[in-house]
């Protein structure tokens, strides 16, 4: 181990037991035996490890401090996310250190060491974003789960010392497109402009519903927008060349309720009468969906629960409890003026 810093993964595999268990030693819990303490805290001093701040054990004492990362605080979503956190935090007496990474990996990983140097207790990942398909570029969390709780809002990484509170997008979507096929509308377009965790759920939701039904499920079915969606003059006319070149649709499932809100602006553009014209639904049920004219359908993703259930996960973690890795939630469709009654 020399010529790099001594983690908690090396403890565990020289002391022969679990992360877990070395953070419980850490943590000063006694639910931990004498036998197996001692051989955590050989292992430690055999190694030069140096506990991170967040061990209370050892007269340590904690930061009190969590690491939140999200990649833009604009978000509706994520800035709701972030203000839930924050919330729930303070009230168990923590701080928040707040870093807006972008979508670059490196900034990430440059956000990620910044949290780490100041000895947060814990670091938040807010979004499915921060998961890469290339295992690699998922090294800088493996990394930093070796040292702190890593927590993941909406994605899952199956890595120790890493706990996922996931909303079941693939449900939720494959649920809102089979309701809309069930009342007879079988044109249904899927508007979306992410690759991310998330995203990719959402998508293999609405794929499998229109295959579970019975229908061809054409490629033209599926419009992806490259571009911030908060552009909704962008994505409008977008949806204007689609229609104009001939595909046609009776209703529109976003993946947003900003993409949602441009799917009305393009019923109006095109006098298509909501919903007999053109049924829409959105998702994550924000303000947005209420502020709409008409009042926008969309599918809660239960956002303050997810939160809450982050945080507990967390307070668990951090005082040496076994803690569940991954903790999933359904999704539901809030039926508005924009679907069928």
């Amino acid at each position: 181990m020399k010529g790099r810093a001594v983690t908690i993964y090396d403890i565990s595999k020289q002391a022969g037991v679990s992360i877990a268990t070395v953070s419980r030693v850490l943590n000063g819990s006694e639910n931990v035996s004498e036998a197996t303490r001692q051989k955590v805290l050989t292992a430690m001093e055999e190694s030069g490890y140096t506990p991170n701040a967040f061990a209370r054990g050892l007269g340590l004492n904690t930061m009190k401090t969590i690491g939140i990362m999200a990649a833009d605080s604009s978000d509706l979503y994520l800035a709701k996310g972030i203000y839930y956190l924050e919330q729930l935090l303070r009230n168990e007496g923590y701080d928040c250190l707040l870093c807006c990474t972008g979508y670059t990996l490196s900034n990430r990983i440059a956000s990620m060491n910044l949290l780490l140097t100041k000895k947060v207790d814990g670091i938040i990942l807010v979004g499915s974003n921060f998961i890469y398909e290339n295992e690699e570029d998922n090294k800088y969390i493996y990394d930093a789960a070796a040292q702190v709780p890593v927590m993941l809002l909406n994605a899952a990484l199956d890595a120790p010392n890493v706990y996922c509170i996931t909303s079941d997008d693939y449900t939720s979507v494959f649920n809102a497109t089979t309701k809309l096929i069930e009342q007879g509308i079988c044109e249904v377009l899927y508007l979306y402009n992410s690759h991310s965790y998330s995203g990719k759920r959402k998508e293999a939701g609405f794929r499998d519903a229109m295959k579970n039904a019975g229908i061809k499920l054409k490629e033209d079915s599926l419009l992806f927008y490259k571009g911030p969606r908060e552009d909704v003059s962008a994505v409008t006319a977008l949806l204007e060349s689609h229609w104009d070149k001939g595909h046609r649709f009776k209703a529109v499932i976003a993946s947003d309720d900003t993409l949602a809100i441009s799917a009305l602006k393009f019923a109006y553009r095109k006098d298509l009468r909501i919903p007999e014209d053109l049924a829409v639904i959105g998702y994550n049920n924000s303000l947005l969906a209420e502020c709409a004219t008409p009042e926008l359908s969309s599918i809660d993703n239960r956002l303050e629960t997810l939160c809450q259930t982050l945080t507990s996960t967390l307070m668990g973690v951090l005082g040496g409890n076994e803690m569940p890795k991954q903790t999933v939630f359904a999704g539901e469709l809030i039926c508005r003026a924009t679907t069928p009654a």
